[in-house]
């Protein structure tokens, strides 16, 4: 899938994919148990998503033992690294909330 417009536009429409996006601009790097914490949400359903959002490289993933660890891509296009920190802006609080759940229950890095 091409990095355009239009992809990055329909990846970042989904709420979960928006959250693993601006979480991972919050934080940096997470293992996918700290996305599925944070988000309340399944292993397969973000293991999912973050595969969407890498296949179109919007993500890198490394592999560390049994666990794989996703952060933005730093080859990204300038314009979708705008999009994401506008819309992390306009979101930050939210954003920061889930960020200290993660760190506060001493989950981050859980792996």
């Amino acid at each position: 899938m091409p990095l355009n417009a239009l992809t990055v536009f329909k990846l970042l429409s989904d709420e979960t994919r928006l959250n693993i996006v601006l979480i991972l601009r919050e934080l940096g790097e997470l293992c996918v148990c700290d996305l599925c914490t944070a988000l309340e949400q399944s292993q397969p359903k973000i293991s999912r998503h973050l595969a969407m959002l890498r296949e179109c490289g919007l993500l890198l993933d490394r592999k560390q033992g049994k666990w794989v660890h996703y952060r933005l891509s730093p080859h990204i296009p300038a314009w979708a690294a705008q999009v994401i920190e506008h819309a992390w802006s306009s979101q930050h609080h939210e954003i920061q909330s889930i960020s200290r759940k993660l760190t506060a229950d001493g989950a981050a890095h859980c792996c």
